[in-house]
């Protein structure tokens, strides 16, 4: 198993650190010195379907992959858009993996991993050849914006 490919997809919206002391008690020196994190993307209009598609196309240009040559997709995510259809599906059909097994997996940080040993298992089986996975998050959406140690660290992409 090799990656051949990667995308990303980001918000439009940035928020800085000195955006955030204004909602928080915090400030962008005690939050750097403590991440590293200066400022993070937010979802306006972007959803987590949207992003997700946006990587997932992205990756297969990078990878000069065509869509319909893709038999599995997963896409890890805890923040879906909605519950049905999943955002794998809804990924599926604006991608074009109209040949894939798609599904989403549910694992918060660590789903790419999952994803990544999940989809080493299929191809060590020889059920799949080519695999798609995505990782994202609109995290903005269920964050407490009033917890200081939770909303200083988290941002929405995909990739």
């Amino acid at each position: 198993m090799r990656i051949i490919g990667t995308g990303s997809a980001l918000p439009k919206k940035i928020v800085t650190n000195d955006e955030l002391s204004k909602i928080v008690e915090t400030s962008d020196e005690w939050i750097t010195d403590r991440t590293g994190i200066r400022e993070r993307r937010i979802a306006v209009d972007e959803t987590t379907v949207s992003m997700a598609a946006e990587a997932g196309k992205k990756a297969l240009e990078d990878a000069k992959i065509d869509a319909g040559q893709i038999d599995l997709l997963i896409v890890s995510t805890f923040t879906p858009d909605k519950s049905l259809p999943n955002t794998a599906c809804a990924v599926q059909g604006i991608l074009g993996c109209h040949h894939a097994v798609a599904f989403e997996l549910n694992a918060a940080c660590s789903g790419f991993l999952f994803a990544l040993n999940t989809v080493c298992a299929y191809f060590s089986l020889g059920i799949y050849k080519k695999a798609l996975i995505i990782g994202a998050e609109t995290i903005s959406k269920v964050l407490d914006w009033e917890d200081r140690s939770s909303c200083i660290l988290f941002g929405d992409g995909a990739g």
